[in-house]
Parts: C-alpha cells; structure tokens; sequence
C-alpha cells in the first residue's frame, strides 16, 4: 500500500475540521482533508497488520512453528460441518479416539528391539531335556523352545579400548627378547575400522562435536582428543570416498531430484573474504556459503547428497545432473520458488513446493482469517488424496489419475477463486496477503505439475528433512574450518543418511567399506548400501 500524500495540518485545523463535521458546516477543502485522514488511517492500519505478521515469521524463525496444520491456523466457523464422515460404528470410532489420544514414543520396548545387542544363552544348570520332572516324577522335562527373555542395558564409553600387556622374555646369556604376540583378531593398526565409524556417526551423523565426545572420552578415561578424532575420520573419508562419487553418479539417473540449501560457514572462505575486502573494496564478488541437500528418487531407491561451499543449490544441481546417462530424458526437479535452485544450463522438468505456497498463507492467517481457511481447507484436501494414493500403494500413472479427477477441481476452483480477488481488487497488492497471492499464481504450472505428470510431487518436504542433518551439525558445531573439512562432512552425512532412507546399519556399512578399501576403489558400484552385503557374502563363500 502507498503512504498517502502528506497535508500540513496543525493539531488546532484538524481540530476545527471536526467541529465544522459535527455542525454539519463544511468548508470548501474540508473533504479532502477527511478523506487523507482516512487514507492515513487505513495506511496505518496496514501497517501494524504487516508489523504484527513480521513479528510473527521472526518468532517463527527464531522458535518455530508450535504447528501449521489447517485446524490450528484457522479456526472453522461456526455452524460449518466438518467434511470428515461421521461413523455409526461406535466401537469403531472410539477405538480411533484411543488410538488418537495415545501418545507416540511411550511404551516398553520388547527384546526384540535390541537387534544390536549381544546374545547370550545360557542352560539350565542342573536339568536337561528327558529328565523327570523334579515336581511330579512320572512327567518328563522337554524343551520349550521359547526362552525366558531377560534384558539388561549397561553404559560404555563410544570409543572403547583394550590395553595388550604381552610377557617378554630374555636369555640371560645372549640378551635375545622374545616378547608374545598378538592375539590374531588384533588388528595391526591402533585405531580400528569401526573407531571411525562410531566417530564419524556420533559427529555427522548425531552433530556431536569433536570437543564434546572428547571430553566424554575423558570422563571415561579413554582419551580420544579432537585433533585426533579429525583425523581418524579424514583417513578413513581417504579409504571411502569411491563409493561418495559413486553416489553422485547413481543419484544423477534419479527420476525426481529434490533440492535446496541452507547457510553454513566456512572459517577458510570467510577469511578469503576478508583478504579480498580489504584488497578490493566493494568489488561484489559473492561471499555467501552454503551446504545443499539433494534428494534423489528412482523407484524406491533414495539417495541423499551434501554439497557444502559456494555454490549454490542450482549449480550444485548442475553438478550432478553432468553426470546423468545421455539416453535418459530430464530429470523431474523438486524445489521452491528461487532462481538459485534451478540448473541455468541443463534441462529439467520444474516442480515447485506447494507447501511453500501454502506457508505464505499461514503466516497471515491471523490477520486475513477467512481468505486464508479458504486456501488451506482447499489445500488439505488435496493432501489427503495424496495420503489416500499412498495408503493404496498406487502406481504413479494411478496417483495422477486419482489427483487429475480429485485433486484438479479442487485447484481450478482455487486459482478461479485468486483471480477473482485480485481482478475485482479485493486484496491489496503490495500487502502480505496479496504477495501470496501472486506467488501462487505466478508459479501456478509448477506448483500443479503433480496434476499433468506422474510421480510429480507435492512439496519439497523431504528435501527439508535432508537438510536438518546439516543444520544440526551446523547448530552443534558452528562452522568447517576448512573446504577440505566440509569435503569430510558431506561425505559422512551422505553416507549415513542414504543409509538412514535404505535401512541399512550405516556402522557396519562404514566397518565394511574400509575393511575391504581395495576392492571398493576397483569396483565402487559394487559397494553402495543396498548391494554391499553380496558381496561380503561371496566373499565368505570363496575357499581359504
């Protein structure tokens, strides 16, 4: 909204203004004085609406959303009929009360949950199966086959160690030692192929700093200083990093790749900057840092890829998107609105978040109410289609038929009802509300290619998922101090989370890399999370 044109008025004018109204004896100028009071009046009353929705996104910012589903954004009306059908089951409905008002995460867990921990069975001491009963004589004891489960939990330190005392002996004639050797499942170097791994989980995988696991270590008297921890972790990245490019190549043939980005410091570049300043004042080279996530699909295979320096999320995107076999046609990509995040030299199919659309009408729910449910009832709905062709395990030509008959009224009416606001000017521009507006119908086709392509997505939320382990560790950590460093990082979070999406244990996947290096820097694609235990398996079927 414009500021109105200013008219000098001292407080004595306006005031005989308003007795001249009451008497109903107004002068000539007098309405157009009343009518810039008025313009001055809904100028400010705009802006403490557009000051109280920034309070609002900073709070957000700075503390999160408590939550942005439609029920709790905007109240429904009174006398408005939920569209939820009502059941006459009642068994049925108040089981979907209990099962509402259960609390996730609280609960025992079985025995069975501790699939990593350590076996052990122990017999009966003093009977055996066909011994007579000790109670009744004439019965005979068999085995039942289901043992009694007892569990228990014990701490220990992340990174354990065992101290080898081996007896030497001496001739006492020639000096000659002879010192024990070793037991043979020792192994030959000091830190192990699975101190990495837990090392490299608990930093990049968990966001556990190198400092505090140090000092962890120290409580435990096992010192593992951090200077140490880099650099067990950048040896073993030397003895992996194949199966990272290999990654990279496999995510390149993804039918849908997601991305975006989020800020991260590095201490090198930042200096960089710094020496370039004072070199070159204002010359506007760019400055920024950030880490991108990319999310690729094919099929039910998922790859997750970090990409730390200055580029961004687009030109990372570009990156891999080289390495893409040339008979495959483009990529369908997934990501929100800005320039930055599309490949400006390689073809693709533009998808974009439809929750990030969606978002830009929660944050002025409070202000503009009912515009905003209308947006947000529509918006749910369609959501809940998408949740019905996943409950119904629906192939993607069968999801976009179910969204083209469903879904596509829903939009249509949505985008008619937009452009009806914004012809007949019933929302103002340049406001919060009327910049929704217009993100949403500038970007109306690839917000909507989920209702013309099949395997389209919604949103980019699974790319924002991506991006939390890096803003996890950025939040515990702070910076990289190196490009090199941030080279590591990438590396580690890439192959953990790809594990994390595949249900692969990422610490023995990590303990089996480096333990057979030399046949993963021969054949890389041998080796990725969802094929690696074959070849453990030949291996241990292979004669001795």
């Amino acid at each position: 909204m414009k500021a109105p044109r200013p008219i000098e008025l001292s407080l004595e004018e306006l005031e005989a203004v308003v007795r001249r109204a009451e008497l109903g004896k107004l002068r000539d100028g007098d309405a157009q004085i009343i009518k810039a009071m008025m313009e001055t009046i809904k100028f400010l009353s705009a802006a403490l609406q557009e000051k109280n929705i920034s309070l609002k996104r900073l709070r957000n910012i700075i503390f999160g959303p408590k939550t942005e589903k439609t029920e709790a954004v905007v109240k429904k009306p009174q006398g408005v009929e939920s569209n939820i059908e009502s059941t006459d089951n009642g068994a049925a409905a108040r089981g979907t009360e209990l099962q509402k008002n259960k609390r996730k995460g609280h609960g025992r867990n079985g025995a069975e949950a501790y699939r990593g921990a350590e076996r052990v069975q122990i017999p009966h001491p003093t009977l055996k199966p066909k011994d007579p009963c000790p109670v009744c004589p004439k019965g005979k004891l068999y085995d039942t086959k289901r043992p009694l489960v007892v569990v228990r939990v014990v701490g220990k330190p992340p990174v354990q160690a065992k101290v080898f005392e081996l007896q030497k002996l001496r001739c006492n004639l020639c000096g000659e030692v002879f010192p024990a050797d070793l037991p043979e499942d020792c192994a030959d170097e000091k830190y192990d192929a699975s101190a990495g791994s837990i090392i490299a989980l608990l930093k990049y995988g968990g966001g556990f700093p190198f400092y505090r696991l140090e000092k962890l270590q120290d409580n435990f008297e096992v010192p593992l200083p951090a200077s140490t921890q880099w650099e067990i972790v950048e040896g073993k990245a030397d003895r992996i990093y194949p199966v990272y490019n290999e990654l990279i190549r496999q995510a390149a043939q993804g039918d849908v790749v997601h991305n975006d980005d989020t800020v991260m410091k590095i201490l090198e570049l930042m200096k960089e900057n710094k020496n370039a300043e004072q070199q070159v004042p204002g010359r506007g080279n760019r400055t920024g840092m950030f880490t991108t996530g990319i999310l690729s699909i094919q099929g039910k295979r998922k790859i997750a890829l970090f990409h730390t320096g200055r580029k961004h999320a687009g030109e990372n995107m570009s990156d891999v998107l080289r390495q893409r076999d040339t008979d495959r046609g483009p990529p369908i990509q997934m990501c929100d609105a800005l320039s930055r995040n599309v490949p400006e030299t390689l073809k693709v199919i533009l998808a974009n978040c439809l929750a990030h659309a969606r978002r830009k009408f929660v944050d002025v729910a409070e202000v503009f109410p009912e515009e905003c449910r209308i947006v947000l009832e529509i918006l749910k709905e369609v959501y809940e289609h998408d949740e019905e062709a996943k409950k119904q395990h629906l192939s993607a030509q069968q999801r976009l038929e179910l969204h083209q008959s469903k879904s596509g009224p829903l939009m249509e009416e949505l985008k008619n009802w937009l452009e009806e606001q914004v012809q007949w000017k019933k929302v103002e521009p340049n406001s919060s509300m009327g910049q929704a507006f217009s993100y949403m119908l500038n970007h109306w086709k690839p917000l909507t290619l989920f209702l013309r392509l099949p395997g389209a997505p919604l949103d980019n939320n699974v790319c924002e998922r991506v991006l939390k382990r890096a803003i996890l560790n950025r939040k515990n950590s702070l910076f990289y101090k190196t490009s090199h460093g941030a080279y590591v990082g990438d590396l580690f979070m890439s192959i953990i989370y790809t594990c994390d999406l595949a249900s692969i244990n990422a610490f023995e996947y990590l303990n089996a890399l480096e333990e057979n290096s030399a046949e993963l820097f021969k054949h890389p694609e041998l080796w990725l999370p969802w094929n690696y235990r074959q070849q453990l398996i030949g291996q241990a079927d292979q004669p001795a």
